[in-house]
């Protein structure tokens, strides 16, 4: 994570949010959840761009992957309702378990979906690549996911803790 000290000093600030980064009781069940919602938005993500619409194609694009973000999170009993503050702590946590190719397309495919939800300029986006790069994206989330033990969510909870005591 580039400028870990800015980036702590970003993660105490999502921590001190009423809607940033708290910890909740670890949910298999939401995780699950999440993980459908992601695989939802996969094929929200192709219908669109079948259909020629870019935009709701490049924001399905980003849904995907936060909400495969999110199911890794609800595992460890993580919650957030600040996307930067849950790529965050994401990037914060996963850093090392997770490649860092993947977790730059999530930045820019947040990017993305700002640009073409909210202004009227055209996104250059190479639709199918996105397609099989977000689809990448959720397999990565889903194998990581399916690695996580009992004691690796401890340690990454703890990480959480001992930002929080900075």
């Amino acid at each position: 994570m580039e400028g870990d000290k800015d980036s702590l000093k970003e993660l105490r600030w999502c921590l001190g949010k009423k809607s940033g980064i708290s910890l909740v009781e670890p949910s298999e069940n939401l995780a699950k959840a999440y993980l459908m919602k992601a695989q939802e938005s996969i094929k929200s993500m192709e219908l669109n761009a079948n259909a020629g619409i870019k935009d709701w194609s490049i924001s399905a694009s980003y849904y995907s992957r936060y909400f495969a973000v999110y199911s890794i999170l609800s595992r460890i009993g993580i919650k957030c309702e600040i996307h930067d503050c849950t790529i965050l702590v994401f990037e914060y946590l996963f850093r090392d378990l997770f490649p860092n190719e993947l977790i730059r397309e999530l930045k820019l495919s947040k990017e993305d979906r700002i640009e073409a939800q909210y202004y009227t300029t055209e996104v250059h986006v190479d639709i199918y690549g996105m397609i099989e790069r977000t689809k990448r994206f959720v397999l990565e989330t889903e194998n990581v996911l399916d690695k996580l033990s009992t004691l690796k969510i401890k340690e990454l909870r703890s990480r959480i803790e001992e930002v929080k005591a900075i």
